[in-house]
């Protein structure tokens, strides 16, 4: 099982949703770096379960503990280690599910491949291990604040059927206080409202997330097999419940002409090149070239409904089954 991501900085994750804990093990960040361990506590706050209304009712603190790879408040040079132990964790919750396979859950194929399947919530396919990339990537953030101006930032863009119509600089970012975190507030209280609608109707929602990167110097990436943009998609197609990435214009880039497509460069930059648009969403030829980076990551509804479903049990006969669980 592969469970380690990045080649030079990476990030080791491990946990079940209802095991004892989760985490990470960081391998690769240079030694000096000054470790914000309140940083690191607003990120794992912001992924929180049972913040809200529209999420799941599962109450965690969330509470990271740096068990090593830090001396005086900066990193060693040795791996860091992360743990975040679970407090809310109800495995037995799970027991009538031990011989059912769950509609479009990796019930079947965590089973077949490994023979061994951790029924409580999932385990390892739960939503609740990005908790451990929540780590890596408060880690990273830490290094590019000391050594870098690159900022990024993110945001739903896009609920069921409600979606935004431009995309948002990352300034907009800044004020952003609503449960959906979505920068419309208007479009938020209505994502809101579908959301509840579906949740009392025993139902969930699919969405999108849009990202930027900011102040990326050009010439980041590979023109072949590590382009920048395929490195960004293995990373966002390997969190739970993807379905689908795009960067710049993305699959709308179907739908117009060359000369309408193109982004004319206008002037030179610190950075790389500024271009009249940035439907390349900075990048070009698998290289960054200064503009901005925007891309978006496509979720499918959460597996987990209350509406009663048919599936079959590990002995191939066919149950009705009205999911519960909290990830």
């Amino acid at each position: 099982m592969r469970n380690t991501l990045g080649q030079i900085f990476q990030v080791h994750t491990f946990g079940e949703s209802h095991g004892k804990g989760l985490g990470a093990v960081i391998d690769g960040c240079p030694a000096g770096v000054v470790v914000d361990e309140a940083l690191l506590q607003n990120h794992l706050n912001k992924r929180r379960p049972g913040q809200s209304s529209i999420s799941t009712e599962r109450s965690e603190h969330d509470q990271a503990e740096i068990l090593s790879g830090v001396f005086n408040g900066k990193t060693t040079g040795a791996p860091i280690a992360v743990l975040v132990r679970n407090a809310d964790a109800k495995p037995a919750d799970y027991d009538a599910l031990k011989e059912v396979y769950r509609p479009s859950h990796a019930d079947f194929t965590y089973a077949h491949k490994y023979g061994n399947r951790d029924y409580r919530g999932g385990g390892r396919s739960s939503a609740r291990t990005t908790l451990s990339w929540v780590i890596g990537g408060a880690f990273a953030a830490m290094y590019l604040n000391q050594v870098s101006s690159i900022q990024l930032g993110a945001y739903v863009s896009q609920v069921h059927q409600l979606k935004l119509s431009k995309n948002y600089p990352l300034s907009a970012l800044q004020q952003m206080d609503n449960a959906v975190r979505c920068p419309d507030v208007e479009l938020a209280k209505e994502m809101e409202q579908i959301i509840l609608a579906a949740k009392n109707d025993g139902d969930s929602l699919g969405g999108t997330i849009s990202c930027i990167i900011s102040s990326l110097d050009a010439g980041l990436g590979e023109p072949q097999f590590g382009k920048l943009q395929a490195q960004l998609a293995h990373a966002m197609m390997s969190i739970n419940a993807t379905k689908g990435f795009e960067y710049g214009s993305g699959f709308d880039s179907a739908n117009f002409k060359g000369s309408e497509l193109n982004d004319q460069p206008e002037m030179l930059t610190k950075v790389g090149i500024k271009t009249k648009t940035n439907n390349s969403g900075g990048i070009v030829g698998g290289i960054s070239n200064g503009e901005d980076v925007h891309f978006k990551v496509a979720f499918k509804p959460t597996a987990t409904i209350g509406k009663t479903q048919q599936t079959i049990n590990t002995d191939g006969e066919k149950v009705n089954l009205a999911a519960k669980g909290r990830a």
